[in-house]
């Protein structure tokens, strides 16, 4: 096996568990078998990542290059078997990023003002959809929960619940916590940073994107342009006799259509695949076959989320520019969140699932839009009952899933487990790899944000959210 081929196969077992990571042996039992083709795309999904995880980061973040690849690279299971292989080429003046691996599986990610980072592989886009407008609206900040400075809290409690959320265990995984955020009733109440952090700092959502999606179709379903109940109004699924027609709003959201689309990241599935190596993301998703009927089965995938994100790119204009004007007026505008970036593909799909960046606050002023039941300076952005809605379980999901956010709410394993670590009983979580977080108790109108760089893969520290929340709770003197 030449050089080249054989880094295309030790990267393939680094490309395992972008958002929900395997282990390297499981890693390694996908590898078994596979054509040398297919482990060639693999590893170009692997490059691609790293290119494009660092490129927004570095351009979008303002993070060193070299710390994002100790904290946020590196600790991929696999990708510390390679590392002495990579080299990522950042260059500054251009603002973009090149990673290749002994010379082969070379991706490059470039930034564009206003848009983000983006892989570059051939002109699907064309470069005006990227120009930023000229008149972009000022956010409209509506009841602000904080002033310019850092909120110090002068209770102990919480202070305390801070300590603990920062301190790293004696033995690892580290977490590298980055940010917390405490809302009460409508204000900070605490909130502490790491060093090179702060409230502005814009923050990777990863999978966080997910639950912007689903306030984007909230807005679309409250203007009446969608319908949870109807067909996904996916042309490629349009022919007589496809039984992909079947496949509602509501299924893409659930991540119940029974597509080919399960998300496993071990390189080969198809969510490595449409994320880091096809410039049109949701064209590839849309093409996947059926495995199961339509609603009978539920399985984690950013695949369905990305198709939902055409739907709405298609309800919104005609391409990036237009869909990033729709987000600002009708959601982040609205809400005064002032700092954030969406990411696009090159067919002018938001990435929803996993690329859009905004600050802590930001994040927390998002978190409150669904403690308040919709509503931010006394406007509806969000349909009646929707927040109930998007917070109820999905049938058939063990890990507590609803609809663009996990849930503390029914009776599955994971919704049981939240409960009983301190959640509470109607709770519901944002949630994003590496621990990003964003946790949503209505009734006591408290919302959590905590971002972090979580080496607990590919539980994320879950055990620390939890904790975190329960601190806080007893701080507050709110009964489980």
């Amino acid at each position: 096996m030449n050089t080249s081929a054989c880094a295309a196969l030790v990267l393939a077992l680094a490309s395992a568990g972008c958002s929900r990571a395997q282990s390297n042996a499981s890693a390694a039992a996908a590898i078994a078998g596979r054509s040398p083709g297919a482990i060639a795309r693999a590893a170009l999904s692997a490059t691609g990542m790293v290119s494009e995880v660092l490129c927004s980061e570095v351009f979008v973040g303002g993070l060193d290059p070299e710390a994002v690849m100790a904290e946020t690279i590196a600790p991929t299971p696999g990708v510390k078997l390679v590392l002495p292989m990579l080299h990522a080429d950042v260059d500054r003046a251009a603002m973009r990023v090149t990673v290749t691996l002994a010379g082969a599986s070379r991706q490059t990610a470039i930034y564009h003002a206003g848009y983000g980072c983006q892989l570059e592989d051939g002109p699907l886009t064309d470069a005006s959809q990227l120009t930023p407008p000229a008149t972009a609206p000022a956010p409209a900040r509506s009841d602000d929960i904080a002033g310019p400075g850092v909120v110090q809290t002068d209770d102990p409690r919480l202070a305390a619940a801070l300590d603990r959320a920062f301190a790293e265990p004696a033995e690892g995984p580290r977490r590298h916590v980055k940010a917390v955020v405490v809302v009460y009733r409508g204000r900070i109440i605490a909130e502490r940073y790491a060093p090179g952090f702060g409230p502005e700092t814009p923050m990777l959502s990863w999978s966080l994107a997910k639950s912007v999606t689903n306030a984007l179709t909230g807005v679309l379903v409250r203007k009446g342009r969608l319908s949870l109940g109807e067909p996904a109004p996916i042309a490629a699924w349009r022919a007589a006799g496809d039984a992909r027609g079947a496949i509602t709003i509501e299924n893409l959201m659930r991540m119940n259509t029974g597509l080919d689309l399960d998300e496993t990241n071990t390189g080969f599935d198809a969510n490595s695949r449409m994320m880091f190596t096809e410039g049109d993301m949701s064209g590839y998703a849309e093409q996947a076959r059926l495995v199961a009927p339509v609603g009978t089965r539920w399985h984690y995938s950013s695949p369905t989320t990305l198709i939902l994100d055409r739907v709405i790119r298609d309800q919104a204009g005609e391409n990036a520019a237009s869909v990033d004007a729709f987000a600002r007026r009708e959601l982040f505008a609205p809400l005064g969140m002032r700092n954030v970036t969406v990411e696009f593909d090159r067919a002018g799909d938001p990435v929803g699932a996993m690329s859009i960046y905004a600050s802590p606050r930001d994040w927390a002023r998002f978190g409150l839009l669904y403690a308040n039941d919709g509503v931010a300076g006394g406007r509806r952005l969000l349909p009646e009952r929707w927040v109930d809605y998007s917070a109820s379980p999905t049938a058939g999901s063990d890990e507590g899933y609803a609809a663009g956010f996990f849930t503390a709410r029914g009776d599955a394993r994971d919704a049981r487990s939240r409960r009983a670590g301190g959640m509470a009983a109607d709770a519901f979580i944002a949630s994003g790899s590496l621990g990003q977080r964003i946790v949503i108790e209505p009734k006591e109108q408290l919302v959590i944000v905590r971002f972090e760089r979580s080496e607990d893969w590919p539980n994320f520290d879950a055990q620390g959210i939890l904790r975190l929340v329960a601190d806080v709770h007893a701080a507050l003197g709110i009964k489980g």
